[in-house]
């Protein structure tokens, strides 16, 4: 079982003929290979002769090591996997994947798995990766070595490594490796033996950690080393295109502007879409009901197991509480970000954040879509998002953020000025802009059509007539520069998301300045809920012309051929008089993207 081979220039050293001796020259290479392990140590001998010297000899034996991971991403761990030592991307790519254990399958009162240096439970063991280090080697040879396997300093930070006991429960593994914990000598046997170890994600990608960390078993006396490389899997956001799972309310019955009829309304149309519903109450909200700005549901998935995760923004009002205590829970994540000066912005909500459906942009794919953030004019100095969360939502790689124009709106949120809705041709989806030039004309169109006495908010409050609107020089002027802020951001967006006109549906709105930043004159409909097919429309009480508002039968009419169902929710005084509309006051939890993230290329 063992082979010696050399290798020799001819031109420098002539190979002996039949069985004879080789001669040995510095151009010489020699090596010797054995088939298999050895049965014992130094089982096996070369030896060779210098000129006028003794016999000399080298004996050997070979042990067989190596560490297994699921490396071919298919949720098996397999033997002789090849390429363990990198990290590549797309269908064809190799390396194992790690989870955050940012869940809480332990007791409803504590913390996130990973905060806890051991195994909770065999439910909290299906969130980690599996590792088996396998040995086979000469009886004798762990009498002379040590097996160690080892992290550095920075990765140990990143992972926490037990070592499986047996048949004993998780929570009796061993804690070996992360933290403070750079190595460990495993306790080898002779023969052929396996060792199982579970590796925890303890961090996000993020600035200054890429994600990947590698676990490598050496002797202590380097002989032979093997590595394994694991990529963190990153939070994805959901589209408005992806089926929803389950719907957040918050319910308000004190104070001026309780939210109870439309609570009674988002019940229906979450009912008429299927859709589970949760209401937070008011003891849990604390009068806070803006629900969508305090979290944005993503979700992390390896080839093994996947959950959602809730990010909770740096907002910290009324809702502060509620995603951590409530939300937070058996496969069911959660991660926030904190800016270390404590300072937020308005921007810092999470109706600030979105993402589009999945896209192609000069031939470049984007699988799971491109995140939207609103930021500031470029080189304004104004506000922006928090660099903390900027930098955790650029480092996940798989949804390269897009940042849009949204400062110039007195709140500052994206969701104010566009959204996503599915469609069945085409992209599989529509950009919907909220348009003041496209209110300013169909309200012209009614004019000349002679319904110019028709007025807003009849049974709201105040009374406009289209005549007044279209007579009001200082509504023209202000609808002038919202419609270039939002062109600004069509501009940006048919750049980045790959997109024509015919993507794009104008949705009618105006807007009205208060100093140098804009608010919705009426309900902002663009500020919509999307559950499937159904709509849930931010109730416009537009001029009423044959019996029906004539905002809504244009947003009908547009959405409609599209097999959108629109439902038109009166938020008012609950919602809109506060500076937000429905998607502002509900979020929701959707299905997770079936393409693997590990199989595009960013």
């Amino acid at each position: 079982g063992l082979k010696v081979y050399v290798v020799y220039s001819p031109t420098l050293v002539t190979a002996p003929g039949g069985a004879g001796r080789w001669p040995l020259h510095s151009d010489v290479e020699v090596t010797v290979a054995l088939n298999g392990p050895s049965s014992t140590v130094n089982d096996n001998k070369v030896s060779g002769r210098r000129r006028d010297t003794r016999k000399r000899g080298q004996r050997l034996a070979l042990w067989a090591i190596s560490l297994e991971a699921d490396t071919s991403r298919n949720g098996v761990v397999e033997s002789n996997a090849t390429n363990k030592t990198k990290w590549t991307w797309g269908p064809n790519g190799e390396g194992a994947i790690l989870l955050v254990n940012c869940d809480r399958d332990g007791p409803s009162s504590g913390n996130m798995d990973n905060a806890y240096p051991y195994v909770r439970s065999h439910a909290d063991l299906q969130d980690l990766s599996l590792v088996l280090l396998n040995t086979h080697g000469p009886a004798g040879v762990f009498s002379t070595h040590k097996l160690v396997l080892h992290t550095s300093v920075f990765d140990a930070g990143k992972v926490r490594v037990f070592h499986a006991n047996g048949d004993s429960p998780p929570s009796n593994y061993e804690h070996v490796l992360g933290s403070d914990k750079l190595s460990y000598v495993v306790r080898s046997t002779d023969g052929r033996a396996q060792h199982t170890f579970y590796v925890e994600g303890l961090a996000f990608p993020d600035a200054g950690f890429k994600g990947l960390v590698s676990l490598h078993n050496l002797p202590a006396t380097p002989v032979f080393t093997d590595t394994v490389v694991f990529r963190v899997a990153p939070w994805i956001m959901t589209p408005n295109t992806m089926k929803p799972l389950e719907l957040f309310v918050c319910s308000i019955k004190e104070g001026h502007h309780p939210n109870q009829a439309f609570l009674k309304a988002i019940k229906v149309l979450a009912k008429k879409a299927n859709c589970k519903l949760t209401i937070c109450p008011e003891v849990e909200n604390r009068g806070d009901r803006w629900i969508q700005d305090e979290i944005e549901f993503g979700y992390v998935q390896a080839p093994h197991k996947s959950f959602p995760v809730v990010f909770d923004s740096p907002r910290n009002r009324g809702l502060k509480e509620f995603p951590f205590k409530k939300i937070l829970g058996p496969d069911f994540g959660y991660v926030t970000r904190e800016p270390r000066d404590g300072y937020v912005s308005g921007l810092d909500s999470f109706g600030n954040l979105d993402v589009s459906p999945p896209v192609t942009v000069k031939g470049k794919q984007y699988p799971l879509g491109r995140i939207l953030i609103g930021s500031s004019f470029p080189g304004s100095g104004n506000r922006r998002m928090a660099k903390v969360v900027r930098d955790f939502l650029y480092a996940q790689k798989v949804q390269p953020p897009v940042e849009l124009y949204s400062d110039w709106l007195t709140v500052g949120h994206v969701d104010e000025f566009l959204t996503f809705v599915p469609a069945p041709n085409r992209k599989g989806f529509r950009l919907l802009l909220a348009s003041p030039s496209a209110c300013l004309k169909l309200f012209k169109e009614k004019q000349r059509e002679g319904y110019g006495d028709a007025a807003l908010f009849e049974g709201r409050v105040g009374r406009i007539t289209v005549n007044d609107l279209l007579a009001d020089t200082i509504l023209h002027g202000d609808s002038k520069y919202v419609q270039s802020c939002i062109d600004w951001n069509r501009n940006i967006l048919k750049r980045e998301l790959g997109l024509s006109e015919r993507d794009i549906i104008d949705i009618p709105q105006l807007f009205t300045l208060e100093g140098s930043t804009a608010m919705a004159l009426f309900p902002d409909m663009v500020n919509m809920l999307v559950l499937g097919k159904h709509l849930g429309i931010p109730k416009p009480f537009g001029p009423i012309i044959h019996g029906e508002c004539c905002l809504e039968s244009q947003v009908r009419s547009l959405l409609e051929p599209l097999g959108l169902t629109c439902d038109f929710i009166d938020d008012f005084f609950s919602y809109h008089v506060l500076s937000g509309e429905v998607h502002c006051g509900t979020n929701v939890c959707r299905e997770r993207f079936s393409f693997p993230w590990w199989n595009m290329i960013p």
